[in-house]
């Protein structure tokens, strides 16, 4: 495992190479499928969750998922919103300064989660427009299975 430092380096790296020239409906539909198939070829039990704006454009949940990870997805959501990061990075970078959500922002931890799965949608040149959000798997999987399904959509090699 390597040290916080290198590890929010690698985080910020995969949102900088992650991004869209453009997110429309279409577009969230393919990246939703996309991770269904491949939680379904791997037999993963997650829920796959993708919004824009505040719109939710893509959802579904596999068996072996229940309600608790809609609710674990939305927790994620509000994080990646908040802070414009993947709520992977937001977690890493609390844990290398000993803090929690709670303590650092005053946030709720039952309404915030910065736990890893909920990737930004990022529009070149725009910005954070919406997340890309998998629940149902230990953290680093959940944000794992997201940035690989994102990087084979985009075309992106995340090698070094």
């Amino acid at each position: 495992m390597p040290g916080y430092e290198e590890q929010l380096s690698e985080l910020l790296r995969q949102e900088a190479l992650l991004q869209f020239t453009e997110f429309s409906n279409e577009i969230a539909f393919a990246v939703g499928m996309s991770l269904v198939e491949t939680a379904r070829q791997d037999a993963l039990p997650i829920t796959v969750d993708v919004h824009r704006h505040g719109q939710q454009l893509f959802h579904c949940a596999l068996p072996g998922t229940s309600a608790d990870n809609d609710a674990w997805i939305q927790r994620k959501n509000r994080v990646v919103n908040r802070f414009g990061h993947s709520s992977f990075y937001v977690g890493t970078e609390l844990a290398s300064k000993g803090a929690t959500i709670e303590q650092r922002s005053l946030l709720d931890p039952t309404r915030y989660a910065a736990h890893g799965g909920a990737f930004p949608v990022i529009i070149r040149n725009v910005g954070v427009v919406g997340t890309i959000t998998v629940s149902g798997l230990p953290q680093q999987e959940d944000h794992a299975l997201v940035v690989r399904v994102l990087a084979e959509f985009l075309g992106v090699s995340l090698e070094p």
